[in-house]
């Protein structure tokens, strides 16, 4: 292999790329797509939530993608799997039976993805140092968050071109999930070709005999729950999202929903400006300028102004539900100073995830970290939509800033070494 493709910078940001196109994937055309055929907020905060459940028991199979092959074979192959799963959602979209196939779809996809991350987060700790870790954490962020603005931007305008042309929202969706496959496809052939071959990359000897497996399988759990402060970890882990987590799935339909019923009215292509283009874009910039700042005076000296910066700006839809503004630059001002705030506070977050997972079955232990943080986004995201039809946008964003103190709560109890994160 020649020496250039073995630099971070030629493996990293698309490595990244292809973990954050099926999570965008799922987390948002699922709600665009289902909100523009007509299903309720209910039942699409509910099963978009469920989607998340691949993504919180990943700690199940964690171990096993830690011993049963190299994390470099894993992340091309799922890759693959991928594209795949893609083609089948393509294809089932624009039949009678679109619903339960579509949930099916998504859910496949997201396991896949789940178990992607898996290797990937893995193979991010063994093939870099830990000085390389900070440095490469926001570029990982930035390349997780442009797969987020691909997603939400050009692929939702590609969706509402199509459709003009069409005249058949799900067709023009089919078309577009299509596209996706390709891409796919075209990311694990070369991840197959330029992923470096740390050392430290090996199958694991578990994988040579049933009882040596199940032996370092559970050996893998026993190491984490033997962590000092788990329980304030854990709580961490668990509550630092908790207003966020509701949040997130409703931003979607309320800059969507009609105005009558409370929501600002988008259409669809202003909607991909506003949230995928704008606010993905302040999102990045949050991400960056947070793991520089890591970088320089550490993960304990940047904590609270990051818990502040991520949660104080939910406020601002407050106001947009309150006022209902028509003007599109105030509303994009809006959302990016939130958006802005969130991908600061959530660098602080995954630098956290790394700090946990630090010692002996790395990959595993950080596929655990990254489950319980589905888990915190999973079950307070799964009520949100309820809770919003029956208190109306105005009172449930009250309730989301409200939720945001366990975050500040957690922070103060959490455990963490002083120069963890700083570049020496």
């Amino acid at each position: 292999m020649s020496k250039p493709a073995r630099s971070p910078w030629f493996w990293i940001p698309t490595l990244y790329l292809a973990e954050g196109f099926p999570n965008a994937i799922v987390t948002t055309i699922a709600i665009v797509l289902y909100k523009a055929t007509g299903i309720s907020n209910t039942k699409i905060a509910f099963y978009t939530g469920l989607f998340y459940l691949p993504w919180v028991i990943k700690p199940l199979w964690g171990p096993a993608v830690d011993i049963l092959s190299t994390r470099r074979s894993w992340i091309w192959s799922t890759q693959l799997v991928l594209g795949g799963c893609l083609a089948v959602l393509a294809l089932c979209v624009p039949t009678q039976y679109f619903f339960p196939c579509s949930v099916v779809s998504f859910w496949l996809l997201a396991f896949t993805s789940a178990t992607h991350d898996i290797a990937a987060d893995g193979f991010y700790m063994l093939a870099l140092s830990e000085k390389q870790q900070s440095f490469f954490v926001g570029v990982r962020n930035m390349a997780f968050r442009v797969a987020n603005l691909l997603v939400k931007s050009p692929l939702i305008l590609l969706a509402v071109a199509l459709e003009r042309l069409t005249h058949d929202v799900k067709t023009a969706w089919a078309a577009a999930f299509g596209v996706m496959a390709v891409l796919f496809v075209v990311f694990g052939t070369y991840h197959s070709l330029v992923l470096p071959r740390p050392i430290a990359d090996r199958w694991g000897n578990a994988a040579e005999s049933l009882p040596r497996f199940f032996r370092e399988f559970f050996g893998t759990f026993d190491s984490f729950v033997r962590k000092p402060n788990l329980g304030r970890m854990l709580l961490f882990l668990l509550f630092y999202r908790f207003g966020e987590a509701q949040l997130l799935p409703l931003v979607q339909p309320f800059l969507l929903d009609p105005r009558d019923v409370g929501g600002l009215g988008l259409t669809e292509q202003q909607f991909g400006i506003v949230y995928g283009t704008i606010g993905v874009s302040a999102l990045i910039a949050g991400g960056i300028i947070g793991g520089i700042l890591i970088s320089r005076y550490g993960l304990q000296r940047c904590l609270w102004p990051m818990v502040c910066v991520m949660h104080l700006p939910d406020a601002v839809f407050i106001y947009l539900s309150w006022a209902q503004p028509e003007n599109l630059k105030l509303i994009s001002a809006c959302v990016a100073v939130e958006q802005f705030g969130y991908g600061f506070g959530f660098t602080a977050y995954m630098l956290y995830m790394i700090y946990i997972a630090r010692g002996g079955h790395q990959t595993a232990h950080y596929a655990i970290c990254a489950g319980l943080m589905a888990l915190g986004l999973m079950v307070p995201g799964m009520w949100s939509g309820w809770l919003q039809e029956h208190l109306g946008y105005h009172q449930f964003f009250i309730w989301v800033v409200l939720a945001t103190i366990p975050g500040f709560v957690v922070t103060a109890l959490v455990p963490l070494d002083r120069e963890f994160g700083r570049k020496l």
